[in-house]
């Protein structure tokens, strides 16, 4: 009897040196935001769009917003949950299926639904059915936005339609834009997802609700940015 308590003893004692170990950003827990703060500080923005990961093979995530108010930073949003690109986080090339990590800044935000929310602060651009963003590296056009008349097949390999249902809202971010890299990445939004256990192909995507409410805090005067971090690289 003793025998057996031992070996079940040094059995238990292996599985649990064998389990990974997580920080609490990377394990979903709470962020530490003194030390969070002090990243933010280094970004020369007074707004963060921030968005973790568990895990550079995570495709699901929680957003925050946070905003420098009397030379303070404070939590205006969040967590809200989000999907990622369908191989998780870490984008290098086009077409692998990932959402890029790092600090960008944001561009327009556009929808095919021809009113602007209201409340909106950033600018807002309608796309129709002549809208495109051009995904072919080979291309002048590569990840820029295009009004084109023609058959877009003709014109280009690979193209995003703009004047679509998931993209009824959604909010450009600067990733591979200045200098726009043949081949690096192209058309990374915020938009609506397709459900909250469907990955992108590379954006970040959440509810409509939510993303209408992270649109409406966006303000351009601001300098706003969004951070992409998997477990502690968000500090």
């Amino acid at each position: 009897m003793m025998k057996y308590r031992v070996r079940l003893t040094m059995l238990l004692l292996l599985l649990i040196g064998s389990m990974p170990v997580y920080s609490q950003a990377e394990a979903g827990g709470p962020i530490d935001e003194a030390r969070l703060f002090k990243k933010l500080d280094q970004l020369s923005s007074e707004q963060i769009i921030l968005v973790a990961a568990d895990r550079s093979s995570s495709i699901t995530g929680r957003l925050y917003v946070y905003e420098k108010q009397a030379g303070s930073w404070k939590r205006q949003l969040g967590p809200v949950p989000v999907v990622f690109g369908n191989n998780g986080l870490g984008k290098t090339k086009e077409g692998d299926g990932k959402t890029p990590l790092g600090t960008y800044t944001l561009g327009t935000a556009f929808g095919s639904s021809l009113q602007t929310p209201a409340g909106l602060q950033i600018d807002y651009r309608p796309a129709g059915a002549d809208d495109y963003w051009v995904d072919t590296p080979q291309s002048p056009d590569y990840n820029s936005w295009v009004a084109y008349e023609g058959n877009p097949k003709e014109r280009w390999s690979s193209f995003e339609r703009l004047n679509h249902p998931l993209y009824q809202y959604a909010v450009v971010i600067n990733y591979n834009t200045n200098p726009v890299i043949p081949g690096k990445g192209s058309a990374i939004f915020m938009h609506i997802w397709r459900a909250a256990d469907k990955p992108t192909e590379g954006c970040i995507a959440m509810s409509k609700d939510n993303l209408l409410r992270v649109m409406k805090i966006i303000d351009p005067d601001r300098s706003p940015k969004i951070r992409i971090g998997v477990g502690d690289s968000i500090y």
